[in-house]
């Protein structure tokens, strides 16, 4: 699973954070619950395209009622910056195939996404995720 990222990586190679998008990206297909829990922070703040604000009680959920069902997962562009050494700001371009409330959605989408190190492990803190368009603009570093 790293290798796929590695594959798509922009900038620095982090392979600690690309590790763990590849955890994450994994979890999501396989609805995995337990391993979306241990990946995300209580504190969790996360954007959906439609604006709207969920919790960590509230993506889990989503998961854990087959609200949302990841189906297919493909990553086009990951690029990784870290902030000290417990903070790290992922940019994750990917094209989607998700059932959301048993509607099909699909489509390239931009995830930004906070992870930091806080009891001893690394979890997702904060983040936002967009459509974008079909010939998104890739920043350099």
């Amino acid at each position: 699973m790293r290798e796929l990222f590695q594959s798509v990586l922009v900038g620095d190679p982090d392979p600690e954070v690309t590790g763990l998008e590849a955890e994450l990206r994994s979890a999501q297909l396989a609805g995995n619950v337990a391993h979306l829990d241990r990946l995300i922070s209580a504190e969790l703040l996360f954007t959906g395209p439609d604006g709207s604000l969920a919790s960590k009680a509230d993506d889990l959920a989503a998961h854990a009622s087959g609200a949302v069902r990841f189906r297919e997962h493909t990553p086009l562009e990951l690029q990784v910056r870290r902030v000290g050494e417990d903070v790290a700001i992922v940019a994750l371009l990917a094209k989607l195939k998700v059932e959301v409330n048993g509607s099909a959605v699909q489509g390239t989408y931009r995830y930004t996404r906070v992870w930091a190190r806080e009891q001893g492990g690394w979890r997702i803190v904060g983040g936002h995720v967009a459509p974008a368009p079909e010939s998104p603009r890739i920043a350099e570093r």
